[in-house]
């Protein structure tokens, strides 16, 4: 019972947290935390470095020592100072036993330096290769997502009625362009051309018969004949135009 009630708080923790877990930052996260481990591991390595160079100071120091007291003995057997060569014996047994840890012990710290330089480039190539594999997944879950919004607003085209709404104002747009067109044919059909130009004809040619008036005032003699054959040039200049408009009158009259 205790097992199944654990399983049990688990799986709704577990649920809780893959919910609220966001893949694109948990690998920006990743990415922060393997830069962040360089600078460390820059700092063991210093560490480890160091404690060569310190023991490679000890060996030559402890060479010169050697070679120092080597030297002393030769010198008090020259001298016939067995007491002193003994003595300097003494010292130089030491420091060659010194001289054999500080070299152990300088090839371990090499050892291990050279390891950590090791464990740094194979550290840096996988962090390089774990980096570029986030920011490529990155890159692909921005492309998701921009795939998602184009996904939603065409769903949002058909299932909100965009497209039917869309369709419809267009066709409203083209039947009303259509029926202003219709009108503005209909309105020209309806201006009868004719009847203005036989109008203006007929403005003229009163005209013509005021000038003539003005003209026999002006002369003092009376020209009515000449005015009457003006006049009558005039009315079979037009007279054409006047019987056509009328027999299209009577055409439209009997048509409607």
């Amino acid at each position: 019972m205790w097992r199944r009630f654990v399983r049990a708080i688990k799986s709704l923790f577990g649920g809780i947290v893959g919910s609220i877990e966001d893949p694109k930052r948990i690998l920006e996260q990743n990415i922060r935390e393997l830069n962040d481990q360089v600078p460390r591991m820059n700092e063991n390595i210093a560490t480890v470095k160091a404690n060569v160079t310190l023991l490679q100071k000890q060996v030559r120091r402890y060479e010169d020592q050697v070679q120092d007291l080597t030297a002393r003995i030769q010198s008090a057997i020259r001298a016939e100072r067995d007491d002193i060569a003994e003595n300097y014996a003494l010292q130089l047994q030491r420091a060659r036993e010194n001289l054999e840890v500080s070299r152990h012990h300088l090839k371990q710290a090499q050892m291990a330096y050279d390891k950590a330089l090791q464990v740094k480039k194979t550290f840096m190539r996988e962090k390089d290769r774990k980096i570029r594999e986030a920011k490529d997944a990155m890159r692909e879950s921005e492309r998701s997502e921009w795939q998602a919004r184009v996904a939603d607003t065409l769903e949002q085209f058909e299932v909100g009625g965009m497209d039917a709404t869309h369709d419809e104002m267009i066709a409203r747009i083209r039947e009303d362009t259509a029926r202003n067109e219709a009108r503005m044919e209909l309105a020209l059909d309806s201006v009868d051309s004719k009847s203005l130009e036989l109008e203006y004809d007929a403005e003229k040619l009163k005209a013509a018969e005021i000038v003539n008036q003005f003209k026999k005032k002006m002369r003092g003699t009376p020209a009515l004949g000449e005015g009457s054959k003006t006049a009558e040039s005039v009315v079979e200049r037009y007279e054409p135009n006047i019987r056509s408009h009328n027999t299209v009158h009577v055409n439209r009259t009997n048509h409607v």
